[in-house]
């Protein structure tokens, strides 16, 4: 399938994809902020630009849209178009979680993914818990 606007207009549109400061990061920030949690944003020395880092907790929360870092819900969709490009750009977003996460693990983070489908769900209660206990247990070695 051909696509519907040329490749200029395109990647305009694609440029203009938020990478930072999403509905569902903001969501989550200012839940957590509420809670009393303090947190850096986006700090580019880490492995992949982690979307909140907690120094305090040595814990670090991602998160992830279900389209770009294919979660596997009904919002993990294909376009139509360019399917070899799309499968690739999938696969290397993947990896690139993968080893984003690895390192970060293997430097002493913690690391959990929340997912943007889990911040829509209108009880958000569980997931607020789960953070929190995530956050607060830290595992001392």
């Amino acid at each position: 399938m051909m696509d519907t606007v040329d490749r200029n207009t395109r990647s305009k549109i694609m440029k203009s994809v938020p990478q930072k400061n999403t509905k569902p990061e903001m969501r989550l920030r200012k839940a957590l902020h509420r809670m009393g949690f303090r947190y850096r944003l986006h700090d580019k020395r880490l492995p992949g630009s982690p979307d909140l880092v907690f120094p305090k907790h040595k814990a670090i929360i991602f998160v992830h849209g279900c389209f770009w870092h294919r979660h596997g819900c009904k919002q993990t969709t294909t376009p139509k178009s360019r399917k070899e490009f799309w499968k690739a750009k999938f696969k290397a977003n993947i990896q690139r979680d993968k080893k984003n996460i690895l390192e970060l693990e293997n430097a002493g983070w913690r690391v959990i993914v929340v997912w943007e489908c889990e911040l829509k769900n209108s009880d958000q209660n569980d997931l607020f818990e789960k953070i929190q206990d995530f956050l607060l247990n830290v595992k001392t070695v």
